[in-house]
């Protein structure tokens, strides 16, 4: 791909796009929004397959039952909005995170994007949405490292450059999944966690006044983030929904961003940077309400 054209696909695409979406799903409520968020943005996105994560927290006992409970919750999530013709198209995906930055972790869904990929052309590229460990889509450019030119990644992870250190949750997970991903020249579009999308909130009346009531699917992401935030019984609170925002990429302007030479993710947690390496386009700020109005009428529609 030249530097041209790179470029071009590292902007925000005007018209419908093909896209797949890759999700820890079970971990986080967030994640249950950007799914219903996505598929229901169905004038702006195709989506042609969801991708389970690995994830490994008080939640799950290894990165694979992450990952497991990931699918079962996507598909759990798609009966909710009745779509239970869209399971077909949901993938499981990595057991394990990298052992290096060389071999992959074989799985269906790092299969499934190698050979939708090859569908596609760097002028007229599949957008990959990874709200997780990025696993799954390093292990598909192991696999096929021709695919770089037919895809863009946009994913939301990593903390901001001006933020003290790079230890956010599905960065740290496998730190050498993010080194294949930005070291390999895929485009790739970033949402960093803390500094930036750490300002897309949501609060108990917002739920209450929008999403309460409207529907079976509104009513299962409310009790869920409500019972997350139960600990503030009785108190003021807000809160953050990041997944979001990276399906935002694909729907409309809803953040601000620039290019920046590619960083680089070392073990430590830490980022180092050389002016020489290849672009990204890196978010540094959401526009919370615009985004919030968008998000609100798709899910009650």
């Amino acid at each position: 791909m030249t530097r041209e054209q790179l470029i071009k696909n590292l902007e925000r695409p005007e018209g419908p796009v093909d896209a797949v979406l890759d999700t820890d799903a079970y971990n986080e409520v967030d994640d249950q929004y950007a799914i219903a968020y996505m598929l229901k943005s169905s004038d702006k996105i195709n989506t042609r397959a969801i991708f389970a994560a690995p994830f490994l927290n008080e939640k799950s006992t290894s990165p694979e039952d992450g990952m497991k409970k990931s699918y079962n919750e996507i598909l759990n999530l798609l009966s909710l909005m009745d779509m239970d013709n869209f399971k077909s198209k949901v993938y499981e995906g990595s057991r394990e995170y990298l052992k290096n930055e060389e071999t992959p972790v074989i799985s269906p869904a790092a299969e499934k994007l190698c050979e939708i990929a090859g569908e596609y052309s760097p002028e007229n590229p599949l957008y990959v949405v990874a709200i997780g460990a990025i696993t799954n889509v390093a292990s598909a450019l192991l696999i096929d490292p021709s695919i770089k030119e037919n895809i863009v990644v946009v994913w939301l992870g990593g903390h901001a450059q001006h933020w003290p250190d790079n230890n956010e949750f599905n960065a740290m997970q496998d730190v050498a999944a993010q080194r294949v991903v930005f070291g390999c020249g895929v485009p790739l579009v970033q949402f960093p966690c803390m500094g930036v999308v750490s300002g897309f909130r949501i609060s108990e009346d917002d739920l209450k006044t929008w999403l309460l009531g409207k529907n079976p699917l509104c009513n299962y992401v409310v009790e869920h983030t409500m019972n997350d935030m139960r600990h503030l019984n009785g108190m003021p609170w807000s809160r953050v929904i990041w997944d979001v925002t990276a399906v935002s990429w694909l729907t409309g302007e809803y953040n601000c961003s620039r290019i920046v030479p590619s960083p680089i993710p070392e073990y430590d947690n830490t980022l180092s940077y050389d002016d020489s390496r290849h672009p990204i386009r890196y978010v540094f700020d959401i526009w919370r309400d615009e985004l919030v109005r968008d998000l609100f009428k798709k899910l009650t529609e």
